[in-house]
């Protein structure tokens, strides 16, 4: 079966596709800057063979087009026509309360989805934008959802409740929600299957540690907790966003400096995190470079960065009662050995210590990284949120087929 995978941004398109009777990449790409002056589409072939494409890509849709045209192309495809494609997986970063699990998308689920945008603006307008393109380009080939918030549904009411006016939450869904939920399913399943363990009786921690940055509790199983809530700024320190703050200052702020809502949410979501202490960067890596030769801000920020995630494994091992595996993924995760070090350090009271032989170095591969006869396994695992959607969207098609 191939599936097309699909994560449309703002101004980008990623894009996968599946032959997933051996879980095979057939190729992959990126189409860029969409609606700005020098859009490109960047292919990647089985062969690892790369080719640029460049031209006025106006919109989402054009875009699909470009996508689909070299698919399917002779020179440079891997398929002979677009009707190979048996269905197509979108990425949907917010399914609200309304959806726990990947869906079918028909005319009334894009209206359902149509009615979250205000929960995520920056993100479900591009993500319809993908859809509404693949449905007028290849009508008859079926499409599915996959939320990044439907993992943590599981969470209970204790938790992902805001100590507000009960009715807000009831008026305007205002709640945790959650994100990276499909990649923390991915790693935490992994992980289990690369050690042998039960997830139905485990205790988890999973960092997924990029840009954008989340914690998950996962017990037995489920999504108990998560550090990002109502929006992707809560919760652990990002390159560009905040994390938790005191929301009197947040007022505080913006009273002194006179700005409104929009002006706060760019000020906490896109100038703060790493590159507002650090005054250099959101890249955890020019940071550290420059920690390295002794820049005071780049070590606090780095400092910061690592206790924030410290807090949260200890605090997710209180919840669950004690924590079995700790789970390394993301672009931060996966690559620096620094920073899981970083981490782990000062949390062997919870049984957590790495071979730092088995840690130093490791990039991009799945490696257990703690002691032999340490009490937690601590475990690096690149993730596959593209794989994980591919799976479900065959799950998917295959029960309605």
């Amino acid at each position: 079966m191939k599936i097309l995978v699909i994560n449309c941004g703002s101004s980008s398109i990623k894009y996968q596709l599946y032959s997933l009777e051996r879980h095979h990449i057939l190729a992959k790409g990126i189409v860029e800057k969409i609606g700005m002056k020098g859009s490109f589409l960047k292919h990647e072939k089985e062969t690892g063979q790369k080719v640029l494409f460049e031209g006025e890509i106006l919109d989402h849709k054009i875009g699909i087009e470009y996508v689909l045209g070299v698919l399917s192309s002779e020179k440079h495809g891997c398929i002979n026509s677009l009707e190979e494609i048996n269905a197509v997986g979108h990425r949907v970063v917010h399914g609200g309360e309304e959806f726990s699990e990947s869906v079918l998308i028909t005319d009334e689920i894009i209206h359902k989805l149509e009615k979250f945008i205000d929960l995520a603006p920056l993100h479900n307008p591009p993500n319809l934008k993908g859809i509404y393109a693949l449905k007028a380009l290849i009508p008859d080939i079926p499409q599915v959802a996959v939320f990044d918030t439907a993992f943590h549904h599981t969470i209970p009411q204790h938790s992902f409740m805001y100590a507000i006016p009960y009715a807000l939450y009831k008026k305007y869904g205002i709640r945790r929600y959650g994100f990276h939920g499909t990649s923390h399913k991915y790693v935490s399943n992994r992980a289990c299957e690369l050690l042998d363990i039960d997830p139905s009786s485990a205790k988890i921690v999973t960092c997924h540690l990029g840009n954008g940055a989340s914690a998950c509790a996962i017990k037995n199983g489920k999504s108990i907790d998560t550090s990002m809530g109502f929006t992707p700024v809560e919760g652990l320190i990002m390159g560009t966003r905040s994390g938790d703050i005191d929301m009197g200052a947040v007022a505080y702020i913006m009273d002194k400096e006179r700005i409104g809502t929009k002006s706060a949410s760019t000020l906490f979501n896109k100038h703060s995190g790493l590159l507002g202490i650090s005054g250099i960067s959101s890249d955890s890596r020019e940071i550290r470079a420059a920690a390295d030769k002794g820049d005071e801000r780049c070590l606090l920020a780095i400092k910061m960065f690592d206790y924030r995630i410290k807090k949260y494994i200890g605090s997710y091992a209180a919840v669950m009662g004690g924590i079995d595996l700790l789970v390394f993924t993301g672009g931060i995760g996966e690559n620096s050995d620094v920073s899981r070090a970083g981490i782990c350090e000062g949390l062997e009271f919870l049984g957590i210590e790495i071979d730092q032989n088995l840690n130093e170095g490791l990039k991009g591969e799945e490696r257990l990284i703690s002691k032999a006869g340490a009490k937690v396994k601590v475990i690096v695992v690149p993730t596959n949120e593209e794989l994980m959607i591919a799976i479900d969207t065959q799950n998917i098609v295959c029960e309605k087929i």
